[in-house]
């Protein structure tokens, strides 16, 4: 069984003052806060080749690269901060994403080099670069297939820092802390469709579970008796039922009301008996991204120890086509009470999505939760609108809105709302049930939002349509494949409102 305690480079590193023995035949990188400009130079004029530090010296990159006679050097420059995004405003990348990304791609050209060692240098970086600084190389790191080795890290260099202090130890730990989070989410999702499935992520999540963290699983005859009709129909045609999980974590020092997060887990979609063409199915393990990314964040929570309560809610279901398969024109009833007829088998997401967020919503006394937010890889409609890298942000309170909105551009983790526009929702119209699962085509991502809202009982409430893949390298994802997306945003979100 593939498991999620996954390795991380971060934790080969060494930690020694530099000295002339450690830097010998080592590549060196200096790391500047961002008013070092005077400091950067004379890096340049200490190392650089007399023919480069003209260019050097006039450049105003983040990253500088060059030769010297010791070996390689880089120095890193933290960016100056940027305003976060209005209304009107560019979506610019944050002196913390720039950063992270930048260090991450150090890591593909110490491997360039041949490097056996890298000594880093640290001058007035803040604990936040460092942050960005650990994460970044650590993402950068990953790949499926050496998590999958004995020793994944064979072709890496070592790795010294400087002594840290306190307050940097506990930046670089959690750092290390996110940077698996956001791992296991792509490593979730980079899974083959044989090895994943509502069965086995069951397994796997309960061997990497921490013991502050309570799990409780839904089988599907548990599903049944809470008629959860919805999930249910979805997966009725695999040969591995579906299933719902629960993860519930509930520090001490918190009195609040839990936050509930609930991802969608379609472990692989080929459409149903509305089969997809081949093509559009060829990535269909992706389907399962929301929960990949909640169950990664639901691990990350615990493990730091976080202040506010969560519920963590996985609806998990294997779309496949078989003798019993949901069919067009079926009516189910739903876990809320209404009659959905199914006008499309491909839109399956939002059924499962349905049936747990009422589960969710329906919570009574200390578990009512204050706040409801669901990730989903739920329309392309929405990867057509913002593109891959930005999630479609659907809310019904603006302050959550912004919050998010926000926490998106902190951590280049981006989101962007768009409009519930109500009339959209006639297109759900049928004689025969309360309503359908999907309508017309255009303004999908919208009409899918619209369908869940029916079922959040006027909780406050976030759904993030997120596409969880990377198509190619981009920053500090050095491999196309599962990307994490939506990890960092709420983990930055949550420490902002713990």
């Amino acid at each position: 069984m593939k498991s999620l305690k996954l390795f991380s480079w971060s934790s080969t590193f060494r930690f020694e003052k530099a000295s002339d023995k450690n830097i010998a035949s080592a590549g060196q990188v200096f790391c500047l806060g961002a008013k070092q400009q005077k400091r950067k130079n004379e890096i340049i004029k200490s190392y650089a080749l007399a023919w480069q530090q003209k260019d050097l010296l006039d450049s105003n990159k983040e990253t500088l690269q060059f030769s010297s006679e010791q070996g390689p050097v880089w120095i890193l420059i933290e960016k100056s901060s940027n305003p976060l995004p209005n209304r009107n405003a560019l979506i610019g990348e944050s002196s913390y994403s720039t950063l992270r990304d930048n260090a991450g791609s150090l890591v593909s050209s110490f491997k360039a080099h041949g490097l056996k060692k890298v000594v880093f240098h640290f001058e007035q970086l803040s604990n936040q670069s460092l942050e960005a600084l650990i994460l970044g190389m650590d993402l950068a790191s990953y790949s499926y297939k050496s998590m999958n080795s004995a020793s994944p890290f064979h072709d890496f260099p070592l790795v010294v820092l400087p002594p840290l202090t306190a307050s940097q130890k506990s930046i670089f730990d959690l750092a290390q802390k996110k940077a698996k989070a956001v791992n296991r989410a792509r490593h979730l999702v980079n899974m083959p469709p044989n090895e994943c499935n509502p069965e086995t992520m069951e397994k796997m999540i309960k061997a990497a579970l921490p013991k502050n963290l309570k799990m409780e699983v839904w089988d599907h005859q548990r599903l049944a008796k809470e008629n959860m009709h919805l999930h249910l129909s979805v997966g009725q045609g695999s040969k591995t039922p579906p299933r719902m999980i629960r993860l519930r974590y509930r520090p001490a020092s918190s009195k609040a009301k839990p936050i509930a997060f609930v991802g969608k887990g379609i472990t692989f979609d080929t459409g149903g008996l509305d089969i997809k063409p081949s093509s559009a199915m060829r990535l269909m393990k992706k389907d399962m991204g929301g929960s990949a990314s909640i169950t990664a964040l639901a691990l990350f929570v615990a493990e730091a120890n976080l202040k506010q309560a969560c519920d963590f809610y996985l609806a998990l279901a294997e779309n496949a086509v078989g003798e019993n398969s949901f069919r067009p024109s079926d009516v189910y009833l739903s876990r809320a009470g209404f009659q959905v007829e199914i006008d499309n088998t491909d839109a399956e997401g939002r059924l499962v999505l349905a049936d747990v967020l009422d589960v969710a919503v329906t919570q009574k006394g200390k578990d009512e939760p204050e706040v409801v937010v669901d990730v989903a890889t739920l329309t392309g409609a929405c990867r057509v609108a913002l593109g891959t890298e930005v999630a479609g942000l659907f809310c019904n309170d603006d302050k959550l809105s912004e919050q998010l909105v926000q926490s998106g551009h902190q951590t280049g983790d981006f989101c962007w709302q768009l409009p519930m526009v109500e009339r959209y929702f006639s297109a759900y119209s049928t004689p025969f049930a309360d309503f359908k699962n999907s309508g017309e085509s255009m303004g999908g991502a919208i009409a899918a939002a619209l369908f869940l809202q029916k079922f959040v009982k006027g909780k406050k409430w976030a759904h993030l349509d997120a596409y969880c893949w990377n198509d190619k390298p981009t920053g500090s994802l050095t491999l196309a494949g599962g990307s994490g997306q939506t990890v960092q945003l709420l983990i930055n979100w949550l420490e902002d409102h713990s």
